[in-house]
């Protein structure tokens, strides 16, 4: 039985010292943004931590941890914002925070907020390292870290504390763990609506494992058959001489047809697929890790697969009593706030209006570019062969933000969680010398910083 069979986890200590190089330099990319927003602020009179921890969704999320759900703005166009919106556990930990320490529930949020952008760099490595290597997942945490909206990782948002869980929950997937998994899952469907992602990740790759094993077990009666109708044939053939059953040609065809056969590790398929040599693992390229075929094994996927949706099923049809519309009643919420899924055709309105005058014509053209970038990484990340888990979160994660009816000033925002399209540009990074990475690191990691600070200080919500 090889790691392939049962991943091995390792020992916490021993992954977090593996892990130390990212944390660190994520650590570090976050405190220079958190000082550039300081110095931005107070030059403009305003003060960072209550851009941080008090304004726009920041507000929201501590109402419903202080008075609880039943809050709604009525607006004179007759829209209705509910806070039934705002999905519960982060408010719900913020109210823990605040019941044993003396903050607030807005300081809650915020050190929610840092704890889990923390957790979320590490399950990021996590996740990179299993299926590249190490020195790709401390490119990918530095590249998630310097994302232009990368600010709002320490804001009182559930963008950090959302990917946290579904980073984690991936490499559950990846590693075999699967009640973890599904725990986590139905966590992060408990954050944010988008935590259907996770779920449909973990089920995809949940059902890929089923369908292997019959695949395996068919295969396996397969072989049972030939191998006892040679015996069969054999026996009425009789027995043969000794310089018979020692014929080299019989052994060069043996040797002729294991050569040939895909290595254990996967290296043949990665080089055919553009992996780097990093990438070490079969599940690079079969999508799910491979599990013994026990009934153990089984009943474990099926529970993780069965919990995964009952954080994000159990709130929605929560919502759905409270106010009296049924199992759709969370999307007449949403549609309060003039948000739902219409594949993309507002946005695609919202960009074209752009061109309309030439100032606005250069952010028209800027919002092209970047959509084209995030659709040419999801596609390089197929063509990667990317693990099954983590092209179905990514693939879910993209469509709900770009295919959003509303909000568009938000979609970089809500693009923060599909940290799997960075690994292509991850193993880019990876391939360059230490001093010549570290240099873009630290420049694009400035940028990050000054956008930042302009973007929280401006008049929209991010």
């Amino acid at each position: 039985m090889n790691d392939l069979d049962a991943p091995a986890v390792p020992a916490r200590s021993g992954a977090l010292r593996r892990a130390a190089p990212a944390l660190l330099g994520y650590a570090a990319v976050r405190a220079l943004g958190l000082v550039a927003l300081a110095l931005w602020s107070g030059a403009r009179g305003k003060d960072a931590y209550t851009l941080l921890t008090a304004r726009w969704d920041s507000l929201w999320y501590t109402r419903v941890a202080e008075l609880g759900y039943g809050y709604e703005v009525r607006l004179p166009n007759g829209d209705v914002h509910s806070n039934l919106a705002f999905f519960p556990l982060l408010p719900w930990l913020e109210r823990l925070v605040a019941a044993v320490s003396p903050l607030s529930y807005a300081d809650g949020g915020f050190v929610v907020s840092v704890l889990a952008s923390l957790a979320a760099a590490w399950g990021i490595f996590a996740v990179a390292d299993h299926v590249y290597g190490r020195r790709a997942g401390v490119c990918a945490v530095l590249l998630w870290a310097v994302l232009p909206v990368g600010i709002v990782q320490s804001m009182a948002y559930s963008e950090s504390l959302f990917t946290a869980l579904a980073a984690w929950s991936l490499h559950a997937v990846l590693t075999g763990r699967w009640v973890t998994a599904g725990v986590l899952a139905g966590l992060a469907g408990l954050t944010r609506p988008v935590g259907l992602a996770v779920v449909a990740a973990v089920w995809a790759a949940g059902i890929t494992s089923f369908l292997r094993e019959r695949t395996s077990a068919r295969e396996h009666a397969s072989t049972r058959g030939d191998a006892s109708a040679q015996e069969h044939t054999s026996a009425r053939e009789g027995s043969s001489s000794a310089q018979d059953r020692s014929s080299p040609a019989r052994y060069r065809t043996s040797f002729a047809r294991d050569r040939s056969a895909v290595p254990e590790d996967g290296a043949r398929a990665g080089k055919r697929a553009g992996v780097p040599v990093i990438a070490r693992r079969t599940q690079a390229t079969e999508g799910a890790p491979r599990t013994t075929d026990t009934s153990g094994a089984r009943l474990r996927r099926v529970l993780g697969m069965l919990l995964a949706p009952l954080g994000a099923a159990g709130y929605v049809l929560w919502v759905g009593h409270r106010t009296g519309d049924g199992p759709l009643g969370y999307l007449d919420v949403q549609a309060g706030w003039r948000n739902g899924f219409d594949g993309g055709y507002a946005f695609a309105r919202f960009v074209a209006d752009k061109f309309t005058s030439f100032p606005s014509a250069l952010a028209g053209l800027g919002l092209v570019v970047g959509v084209g970038l995030v659709v040419r990484l999801y596609v390089v990340c197929v063509r990667q062969r990317q693990p099954l888990p983590l092209l179905v979160y990514a693939g879910i994660v993209t469509a709900l933000a770009l295919c959003a009816s509303s909000y568009f000033g938000s979609k970089p925002r809500l693009l923060l969680p599909a940290f799997p399209l960075l690994l292509p540009l991850a193993l880019a990074l990876a391939r360059l010398r230490t001093p010549r990475s570290a240099l873009v690191v630290g420049v694009v990691a400035a940028a990050s910083a000054a956008y930042g600070a302009f973007w929280l200080n401006g008049s929209g919500p991010p």
